[in-house]
């Protein structure tokens, strides 16, 4: 087990529940003799702190733990940063399913944590994706994801119309609302929402799900998580769509463009308290029901 000495902590912005718990969970880890880094942007708007401050890509340099408070748009947001570093993140959940960040900010919190510093915990690998856009052969933008990359239409009402490839082979020319190519921790997301499958998590595996398709026979692919995927937008559409990775980071693209999606080469290093079970997550976020003890 790795030994945590240096912890840094993000929290998510414009919540006041947020800040309450980022305050206790400092005061806690200064008081059991951790050095504590407070991410620059949580920092501002807690004053008379007394902690260094670092930018999130700082953290990953001068952290040997990196504690996530918000929900799991914080932890996506702070997965993109810190992958490349190979620092373990752990999440607190201050949003609303919490598949990612699964401790819960309560009165056990600390203790929780104090387990996972002593330990007590259990770590998993989860690959992104890198997706890029090029038009006339030339890169126009580039953006990273640890759930989904999405092409879609944008601030448009109207279809998109492109080609698929994978693995260089042609897939199909499609009709639909645009494209959801997510990964496994992404299939509890909005592939779900758009009849995706569930895949566990330690899968090396990539959904493809289309969305709202134009023929009942377009149905979600599961392919090799080492596929590149191509789609080619048809240059003879009048709307401009988007790529959007996470939902959090946005890419224009216009009729022609061709847009490459492929497995990072850096993976994130989640860890969990001991006990963690991804189906007991599914069954209790999800609202799956339980007959044990019945």
């Amino acid at each position: 087990m790795e030994e945590f000495r240096n912890i840094g902590i993000i929290g998510r912005l414009n919540s006041n529940k947020v800040i309450e718990t980022v305050k206790r969970l400092s005061r806690f880890l200064t008081e059991e003799g951790y050095y504590v880094i407070l991410d620059d942007r949580i920092a501002e708007v807690i004053p008379g702190h007394n902690m260094q401050v670092s930018k999130v890509n700082l953290l990953g340099e001068i952290c040997d733990l990196v504690i996530v408070v918000g929900g799991d748009g914080s932890l996506l947001g702070a997965a993109r940063a810190l992958a490349k570093y190979h620092i373990p993140v752990l999440g607190i959940n201050r949003g609303r399913l919490g598949f990612l960040t699964d401790i819960s900010p309560d009165d056990n919190m600390c203790d929780e944590v104090k387990a996972v510093l002593d330990g007590q915990y259990t770590s998993e690998l989860r690959f992104l994706l890198d997706a890029e856009v090029k038009r006339d052969g030339n890169p126009i933008g580039a953006a990273a994801a640890l759930n989904d990359v999405v092409l879609h239409p944008g601030k448009s009402a109207r279809m998109i119309a492109f080609d698929l490839y994978i693995e260089g082979q042609y897939v199909y020319n499609l009709r639909s609302d645009g494209l959801i190519v997510s990964t496994p921790t992404g299939s509890t997301a909005y592939s779900l929402s758009g009849g995706g499958p569930i895949m566990h998590p330690k899968l090396d595996a990539l959904v493809l799900v289309p969305m709202f398709p134009h023929t009942l026979s377009s149905r979600p692919i599961v392919v090799d998580g080492k596929s590149e995927i191509k789609i080619h937008i048809d240059g003879d559409l009048d709307i401009y769509p988007t790529v959007s990775c996470d939902g959090q980071t946005h890419i224009p693209c216009a009729p022609g463009d061709t847009i490459t999606i492929r497995k990072k080469a850096h993976k994130l290093k989640l860890i969990h308290p001991k006990g963690h079970n991804f189906y007991e997550i599914c069954r209790t976020k999800l609202g799956w029901s339980s007959n044990l003890g019945d």
